[in-house]
């Protein structure tokens, strides 16, 4: 199997996750209204939040190459391409305009180093005063059980394929201290390992 499609089945099979992360998303965020990213190639909970109105616009800044088909794909198969705009970019964030995002979400951030490297000082500029991003990884604290337990296995699968490692909290601490976002960070563990920070 390509990258590509290892990871179109991966974002396949995490589709009914995405209502119960955006819940989690949408409770950290406390708005309705604002800018709202999407980064990296694991996005689609800006389909659930679009769909929800949680967000006056909505940009998805896809990489690496391949995502951008597989995420325009996605958002044409909900109706939704009017409404979320999708671009290739990079870990840089190259495409989106520094202090113009209310809400950044970046889902798969801290895993795979062989796909990309996350650059929260990027993710950081591209905030607004007074804005947040939830970087990270996990299944989120809604998702039931039952439905964990139906994908578990093959996203472990998949997840091992495209070279997921494992990482520590300590690690994480080590990246935000080097670009001296560490302040402005909480590490939540509920749900996976997430990191909220704030600007």
């Amino acid at each position: 199997m390509t990258k590509d499609t290892l990871l179109e089945e991966l974002n396949r099979l995490w589709e009914p996750i995405r209502p119960y992360l955006a819940r989690q998303v949408e409770e950290i965020y406390g708005r309705g209204d604002g800018h709202i990213l999407d980064i990296g190639p694991f996005s689609g909970v800006i389909f659930t939040l679009a769909q929800k109105n949680v967000g006056q616009s909505f940009l998805v800044a896809t990489f690496p190459r391949g995502a951008f088909l597989s995420c325009s794909q996605e958002a044409q198969r909900l109706g939704l391409e009017g409404k979320v705009r999708i671009i290739e970019s990079d870990s840089s964030l190259t495409g989106v305009p520094d202090d113009s995002v209310d809400l950044a979400v970046f889902r798969g951030a801290l895993f795979f180093p062989s796909l990309f490297k996350v650059d929260f000082g990027a993710i950081y500029r591209k905030l607004k005063a007074g804005a947040l991003a939830f970087v990270g990884g996990g299944f989120g604290k809604y998702t039931p059980p039952e439905i964990i337990s139906r994908i578990g296995k093959r996203s472990e699968e998949l997840n091992a394929e495209m070279g997921k490692v494992r990482i520590t909290v300590e690690s994480v601490l080590d990246q935000l201290r080097a670009g001296d976002l560490a302040a402005k960070a909480e590490i939540v563990a509920d749900g996976g390992l997430w990191i909220v920070i704030k600007k």
